[in-house]
């Protein structure tokens, strides 16, 4: 018996809200804690995952997917407060979450084939991950499932914040789920202020 065939590592697409003022706070934690960060993909909050997959983003697509955008105003947000998801995920909580809950609704009318997270949540709350139990240490791709790193980290981040935000575009991103793989296919503005 020869070696087992290689797993297919399939390309995915996600539409995210940038948020590069919360990396010098939570980038070091993410990029032991959050198997995204390996994967290529900043701190963000998620506007719409899974999208459409890689292979049929088309121009006609993009061109929807910037109409669905350009439906919500630019906005300016806070992220003061730590969360949890039960006691496996740590994010941090933008303060309003209106404005993303808007991206989303109009992002998810736009492609109703793909809703959020698959459709296995009632509700989608915008969040920006800084780690996940499950991943545990993310440079060795093993699972520790101990909290402490992540209370660690959340303890660490309480004296970085809040963290403000301008809130002015959304990225289409592609990849797989492998080590630096994620990277953007278009930058999408929201409505001008």
């Amino acid at each position: 018996m020869g070696p087992a065939p290689p797993t297919l590592l399939i390309p995915e697409s996600a539409v995210l809200v940038p948020v590069p003022e919360a990396e010098l706070v939570v980038g070091h934690h993410r990029d032991r804690l959050d198997r995204a960060a390996v994967q290529g993909v900043p701190a963000h909050v998620t506007v719409l995952y899974p999208f459409v997959p890689p292979p049929a983003i088309s121009a006609a697509v993009v061109a929807r997917l910037a109409a669905a955008v350009r439906s919500v105003s630019a906005f300016r947000c806070e992220f003061a407060t730590t969360a949890w998801f039960g006691d496996d995920v740590l994010w941090l909580a933008p303060q309003p979450d209106e404005p993303f809950r808007a991206l989303t609704q109009a992002v998810s009318a736009a492609f109703p084939g793909y809703p959020p997270y698959g459709g296995v949540y009632d509700d989608v709350v915008p969040h920006l991950t800084v780690g996940d139990r499950s991943a545990g240490d993310v440079s060795e791709l093993r699972s520790t499932g101990d909290v402490s790193e992540l209370r660690a980290a959340e303890a660490d981040m309480l004296s970085g914040l809040p963290v403000q935000a301008r809130i002015s575009r959304v990225w289409l991103m592609r990849g797989r789920a492998e080590p630096g793989s994620w990277r953007t296919v278009a930058e999408l503005p929201l409505a001008a202020r």
